[in-house]
């Protein structure tokens, strides 16, 4: 009889137990189809993720933006936590906090030049330079440099006229373009084999300087590994968001300065129709 009576206890938990985990199913499926539940979780983390920007934990706040993008892209703020977690990304990037195994410490040694750290690591020395503050490419040994170790990557759009930055495959930050006038920029995977400050452009057998008006490529140059073709800026930006170019793949001055800055030699360019 007892053993008969624990019997039916452990059959009643068990029902118990399976009762409210299809409770616990169905009111989540409810609440997905609804979207109260999901608009107060993104708010709940919308809000949270200001609190942290106000006490300085860019890194924390970067990661609840980060969730709500990919857990909640119908929340009705998505565009305005979409346009912070690019700023996050890039102020991080340009900052010397860590960001776990994307960035290293590198004590400098004697003998080290920003130049000999920047190939060492992968990255610019411009980067080096911007996220720990230099004014100078003089480094004394013994200073510790924080460096940024996520491979980059690019992504160019040409329906759409978007540029897509990323590193480890995480998207850090989307840019406006201009690519080829009748869809002739070139479809394919590149790297990136040149980088040019202030570039000046030939035309038709002529240097045009890049203080010249007339130069149309702007304040920089990314030459892919097929000759005659890259990113750059330009001094027409009325032009961006169209497909206008002879087939390079055009910029803001402001925005391929910053790309510049981040890309290093090497830096793969996926170009899709």
């Amino acid at each position: 009889m007892r053993s008969r009576i624990i019997l039916l206890v452990g059959v009643a938990v068990v029902i118990l137990g399976i009762f409210s985990l299809v409770n616990s199913c169905s009111r989540r499926k409810l609440s997905e189809s609804s979207g109260v539940d999901v608009a107060k979780s993104a708010q709940e983390l919308h809000v949270l993720a200001k609190a942290l920007l106000e006490d300085g934990d860019i890194v924390e706040a970067k990661n609840l933006y980060k969730q709500i993008v990919f857990d909640f892209p119908n929340f009705k703020h998505i565009d305005e936590v979409r346009q912070k977690l690019e700023i996050l990304n890039m102020k991080i990037i340009f900052s010397i906090v860590s960001a776990g195994e994307l960035t290293v410490m590198h004590e400098v040694q004697s003998g080290d030049t920003l130049s000999k750290i920047a190939k060492k690591y992968s990255t610019t020395v411009e980067l080096i330079k911007r996220s720990n503050g230099l004014k100078t490419d003089v480094i004394q040994a013994g200073r510790k440099l924080r460096i940024w170790t996520g491979v980059f990557s690019m992504a160019v759009d040409k329906s759409q006229n978007k540029l897509t930055l990323k590193s480890n495959d995480e998207i850090i930050k989307v840019y406006d373009v201009a690519t080829g006038a009748e869809n002739c920029t070139p479809v394919g995977t590149f790297t990136i084999k040149s980088r040019i400050p202030n570039p000046v452009w030939y035309k038709d057998g002529e240097a045009i300087p890049p203080e010249s008006p007339e130069n149309i490529l702007g304040t920089r140059w990314l030459g892919f590994d097929l000759a005659s073709y890259g990113i750059h800026g330009t001094t027409q930006p009325e032009s961006i968001g169209q497909q206008t170019t002879q087939g390079c793949v055009r910029m803001l001055n402001k925005d391929v300065e910053e790309l510049y800055s981040i890309v290093p030699l090497e830096t793969e360019v996926v170009i899709v129709d």
